[in-house]
This record gives structure tokens, C-alpha cells and sequence, in this order.
């Protein structure tokens, strides 16, 4: 069995996500995946989780471990739990989402920090209310929304020295997705210094679709070939096809084409 991880609400479930798994969501349907670099012997560092809070609300988020060795697994896992407890607690609490998520992520932080063990994970989070969504982040993991006929509404920032250059024009997306820094963060969950980027709040149109992911995605395909296969078709055939060509790059290296064997793992959402 392949060592994939979904976390849904409390429960942690170990289970083998060679398709993607659908779910509804917030008056919506996700399409949650995680697995294991191809060919990799050490853990998925990937966890990816779905939190429902109600028919018309719900919390999505992917942690992506950092550090190439079990603590990054560990890591993620934690930021995962602290989140959820987090969240849990709001909603007893009668507080805001927006309060369980930034808690959640900061007693991760705190955590993760205390255990002395040098691990590390990047984070999005992603808050749905109705069709209004608002994202947070720690790091390089992917968010991006787009309109059924490709328009590109919103794509966050990495985290990182090559992320900032191609927000600041200093290289473009093909320069970017080759550079030998690509993989470079600047800014996890285990540093003192850790900061929460908060993104603008979005209003989804009916055909719009979300996708959060780890950099297993977007170092192996460029964001234009992101946004087609995404953008129509049911979201498991569009699961599907995100799933073949990535690993198809990863295992592949091909002359002027991105290629780096990673873990991958993403959640899509499309408005009911």
C-alpha cells in the first residue's frame, strides 16, 4: 500500500489514493489526492485534509513536509492536527473560522518549533463560506482559481527567492520552473519567523475551480497546462488527467519540459 494520507475532520486514515477521492463540500464537490514521489522508498511527507463545518461552509488544507526525512511526514501530520483541534474548537466556541484557522496554524507552529527536531512543512488553508473563499499560506504550495473558459482570477506568491523574482518580472515562468533554486523556501511552518500570508477574499462564480496543491504539481507542469486541465470536465476525469501527465513528467525527463520527482498532492473544489 502505498504510504498516502487523507485527513478528514478528526479522523487520520491511511489509505492508498492511487485515484483521486471525491467528496462534497460547502454546497460544492472536491476531489482530494495524495501520494508518494514514484520510485520513493521513505514516506509521503504530503497530508492533505478536509474539514467540514457545514452544509455551506468548510475548511480545506495541504501540508507539504519539508526536509527530505520522516520529520517532514511528522510535520505535516502536526500542522494537520493542530488546524483541525483548531477549527473544532472554533466552531464549539461559536468563534470564526478565520480564528480557528490563524490559531491552528500558529499552535503548529509552536509545536513544531518545541519538538527540536528540525522539521519544517509548507501549508495552504482554504476557508469556504457559500462561495466565498479565502486562502492562507506558509510557503510554495499552490493556490490558484480559474474560470471554466481559462481565465487566470487569482494565483498566490510562493514563499521563496524564485517566487518573488518571477512576481517582480526578474524571471519568467519557464526560467522559474528550471532554475536550480527553484526549491528553495523562504518562510515554513517550524522558524521563529514564521509569517501567515492572508489572500484577498474571492466570490466563486458557478464554474470557477480551485485547486490548492503541493510543489509536486507545479514543478512538473507549467500553470497554463495547470489551468486547461482543470478548468472543464468532471473533476474526477480532471483528477485524472493532472495525476497521469505529472507523474507521467516525474518519470520522464524530457528536453524543455519540467521534471522533478516529488510528492505530489492537491485538493480541487468546483461550486454546486
Amino acid at each position: 500500500m502505498a504510504d498516502s494520507r487523507l485527513v478528514k475532520a478528526k479522523n487520520f486514515i491511511q489509505t492508498d489514493m492511487g485515484v483521486a477521492e471525491l467528496y462534497a463540500c460547502a454546497r460544492g464537490t472536491t476531489a482530494l489526492y495524495t501520494h508518494r514521489a514514484p520510485h520513493k522508498d521513505t514516506p509521503n511527507e504530503d497530508t492533505v485534509a478536509l474539514i467540514p463545518v457545514s452544509n455551506r461552509n468548510g475548511v480545506m488544507v495541504v501540508a507539504d513536509g519539508v526536509g527530505g526525512s520522516p520529520t517532514g511526514q511528522d510535520a505535516s501530520r502536526i500542522a494537520i492536527e493542530s488546524i483541525t483541534d483548531s477549527i473544532n474548537k472554533a466552531i464549539s466556541d461559536n468563534a470564526s473560522l478565520r480564528d480557528g484557522i490563524l490559531n491552528g496554524i500558529e499552535a503548529a507552529n509552536k509545536r513544531i518549533c518545541e519538538s527540536s527536531t528540525g522539521s519544517a512543512t509548507t501549508l495552504a488553508v482554504l476557508e469556504i463560506q457559500d462561495r466565498t473563499i479565502r486562502s492562507y499560506h506558509v510557503g510554495d504550495v499552490l493556490i490558484l482559481v480559474t474560470g471554466q473558459r481559462g481565465k487566470l482570477k487569482h494565483q498566490n506568491v510562493p514563499h521563496s527567492p524564485v517566487g518573488y523574482a518571477v512576481e517582480s518580472g526578474m524571471l519568467d515562468e519557464t526560467e522559474a520552473v528550471h532554475h536550480e533554486e527553484r526549491n528553495i523556501v523562504s518562510n515554513v511552518i517550524g522558524a521563529t519567523d514564521m509569517r501567515i500570508e492572508i489572500g484577498p477574499t474571492i466570490e466563486l462564480a458557478q464554474h470557477d475551480t480551485l485547486i490548492i496543491s503541493s510543489d509536486g504539481l507545479p514543478d512538473n507542469l507549467y500553470i497554463n497546462e495547470i489551468v486547461e486541465h482543470i478548468r472543464k470536465g468532471p473533476l474526477k476525469t480532471v483528477s485524472a488527467r493532472l495525476i497521469q501527465q505529472c507523474h507521467s513528467r516525474m518519470d520522464h525527463l524530457e528536453e524543455n519540459q519540467p521534471h522533478h520527482p516529488d510528492d505530489l498532492s492537491f485538493i480541487l473544489y468546483r461550486p454546486g
